[in-house]
Formats: structure tokens, sequence, C-alpha cells
């Protein structure tokens, strides 16, 4: 039985309103100038409390919700979305860095979603979240009553063959129902297809187990509100890539030197080098850099699961619990995606921006797998999967009540 299904009141876009999902953003005031330049793109309706009408009043997340709604109603109204009713979205990605990627907007039943190995269900939610996210989230999806952004969701066991099944109805459509260029270049197209192939694709999309690597805290909202589906695409292995995910620190009770020489005196090993840092080709080593200065670390061998093992989780126990005190939530800690490169983080903390960033090479594909397969949880913001599904190209309409 499948846990995908297609889409009963879907919005499509006829054009402007994509935008990066709502969490890529380690610098907020970069989604007030995105929204300034395009009124019509999502993130107004997304981050309310980051419009420039929002920012010059000081309003609460809260307190521009209501604004949130208008917008939405006012963007439907003037023929930003169209109406499409029962269709799953075929969706392509292409011309990035990485190869064409496919997948399928669809809605997913929330009872699937899985959070440990005691959990029965085929959606595998694999990390923790920050719980504050997961009530803003909650509170846009009731008041507007529509869902904006998708969770992503690898398709574990039948990936090939979606990916096939994707690309030839991509093909018998005929021309996209909207196309949006993204700020690498990468273009992003949908289509709804409709009948029985929209069945059919969904009913292969949500076979076997769905893994989410991009959503953690949508599919939580969904369940926090008692949704019985929540929007997602389904996508396959072969197009996604995971890309670093790194940090960049602020408010240190010393300096950055002081804090690399007390992570020496736990044990790690620390090597300043020359130059600029540098992210790590492979896990084992860890690049902090700060004041000007550059240091390869490597923590002890951590012993346990998988999970322990990596070099985010090291960093979360030794350094933020352990050494500083600070939860891995804490306002202190940004997380900064794998589209912003080594150079970035240096000018951020060379700016004074910032005191220290720190540099994790990328999980790898079998330890994701791994880990979600022992129904673990990985680190919080630890996977940057690439590309990700642009947000405001396929919205949902809730039913009413």
């Amino acid at each position: 039985m499948t846990a995908a299904h297609p889409i009963d009141q879907a919005w499509l876009s006829t054009g402007n309103t994509g935008a990066k999902n709502y969490d890529e953003f380690p610098d907020e005031t970069e989604i007030t100038r995105i929204i300034e330049s395009n009124p019509t793109s999502m993130l107004g309706v997304e981050m309310p409390a980051h419009t420039p009408e929002a920012v010059a009043a000081g309003l609460t997340f809260e307190q521009a919700l209501p604004a949130a709604a208008e917008r939405l109603a006012a963007l439907k109204e003037a023929g930003r979305f169209a109406a499409f009713g029962d269709v799953a979205v075929a969706y392509r990605i292409s011309g990035g860095e990485e190869p064409t990627a496919y997948g399928v907007f669809c809605l997913v039943d929330t009872a699937e979603i899985s959070s440990s190995a005691e959990e029965p269900g085929k959606v595998i939610r694999n990390e923790d979240v920050f719980i504050e996210k997961v009530k803003q989230r909650n509170e846009l999806n009731q008041r507007l009553r529509h869902l904006l952004s998708p969770v992503l969701l690898l398709q574990s066991s039948r990936g090939e063959e979606l990916h096939a099944a994707i690309e030839a109805a991509v093909a018998a459509a005929g021309e996209p129902v909207a196309k949006d260029v993204d700020e690498a270049g990468r273009a992003h197209e949908i289509w709804a297809i409709g009948g029985e192939d929209g069945e059919a694709l969904t009913a292969l999309a949500g076979a076997g187990d769905l893994i989410v690597a991009d959503g953690n805290h949508r599919s939580l909202a969904a369940q926090v509100g008692g949704l019985d589906r929540f929007l997602a695409v389904i996508t396959t292995p072969q197009s996604v890539v995971i890309r670093p995910y790194h940090r960049l620190v602020k408010g240190l009770p010393g300096s950055a030197a002081q804090l690399v020489e007390q992570i020496g005196q736990i044990g790690a090993s620390v090597i300043e080098t020359d130059g600029p840092p540098e992210t790590p080709s492979e896990g084992g080593t860890v690049v902090v850099y700060g004041q000007g200065r550059t240091w390869e670390i490597a923590f002890p061998a951590a012993e346990g699961s998988v999970v322990d093992r990596l070099d985010h989780t090291q960093v979360e126990n030794e350094v933020f619990t352990g050494l500083l005190g600070w939860d891995a939530g804490d306002k202190r800690i940004t997380y900064v995606g794998g589209d912003y490169p080594a150079s970035w983080l240096a000018e951020q903390v060379d700016a004074g921006k910032a005191d220290l960033a720190i540099l994790i090479a990328p999980v790898t594909v079998p330890d994701f797998i791994d880990v979600n397969l022992q129904r673990l949880k990985m680190p919080r913001k630890s996977t940057w999967f690439v590309p990700k599904a642009r947000a405001g190209l396929a919205i949902v309409e809730l039913p009413k009540g």
C-alpha cells in the first residue's frame, strides 16, 4: 500500500513566486532583501516577520501572521497561482552542478511518520528538531490553511524505477506549468499529471520506505497540527547530493584561541595551519577559524553508534554542550548550509559578525543511510541536500474546518 497520494486541491505557480525554503538563510536580512526585490515571492508569506513592512514596524512572527494570510490571498487573486484538482506534480531540476533531478509533489499520510524503531511507519524522520520552528510552522499552517513548503523525501527502495517514471511523465506532458530559475542558475520546472497517470506516479513514489532528507520541522508540524497528510516532494537517491553543514558562533565567553586550547585539553588533536579555512575533504577532522587563525581538530574516537562517531555529534557534545554549556539550539549558533563557501564563513568572522567558524565535512550517503536503517537520529542541521525543491511552485489548500 502506498503512503503517497495526488493532491486534492493544488495551486501551481504561474510565475515569479519561487523562493528558497524558509530555513536556508544564515543571514535573515537576506530574506527581507529578497522580498523587497520580489514582492510576489513566497518568502513574503512564509516569513511574514521579515517583510520590509514587518521589520519597519518591529512585528513578531505572531503579529505578522494576519499580513501573511492577506498576502497569500492577494497572490491568488492576482492570478499568481492556478488551481488544479487531484494531480501529482512532476518536478525537474536541471542546469546546476548536480545531475538532473526528478521528484513528484504529492500528499503523504502523516500517520506513516516514524521517528524511532518502536514507531511503525514508512516515513523515517531521522533528525532532532528545534521546537520553536515547529511551533511557528504549525501556526502558519493553521492560520493560512495552506501548506507552502514540501518535505523532501528519498525513495529508498524503488528509486531507479521512480526516476525513470517521472522522466517519462515529463517527456509526455509537453510544456511545464511553471519554470523558475534559482540563485545558482538551476531551472525548476513542474507539470500537472492527473488521472490514472497521476495515481500511478504517486503509488510508485509512496512504495517502500521514505527517508526525510529535508523538512523534519515541517513533518513534525503536520503531526502537531493534526493534519491527515502533509505536502512532500518524493525524489530519488540519484537526484541528490549531500553538501557540508557548518556553524558560525558568536558570544564566546573568551577568545577563539582560548576555546581551541580548551578543546586540546579534553584530548583532541589540534594543529594550527597556514592560510584561510577550507572545508575538510572527509570526516574525522574539523576546521576552526577565528582571529585570523585556522586550526585542524581531530576529536578522540567516540564509542557507540554511527551517530556518536559523526563530527557533527562530536562538535555538539564536546564543544557546545561540554565546554560552552550551550544547547545546540542556542541563538549564538548559526547553522550555515553548503550553498555558502568556506570563504563566506571566514568573511563573517573577519567582519566581526561571528567569533569563529566551525567547518565540518559533509556526511556521507552511506552513513546517512546507515543511520536511517537503524532508526537513529542525525544531529540537528547535519545534512544539506542539494538541489532543494523550490518553495512557492506548488502549494496545497487544506480542507476547511
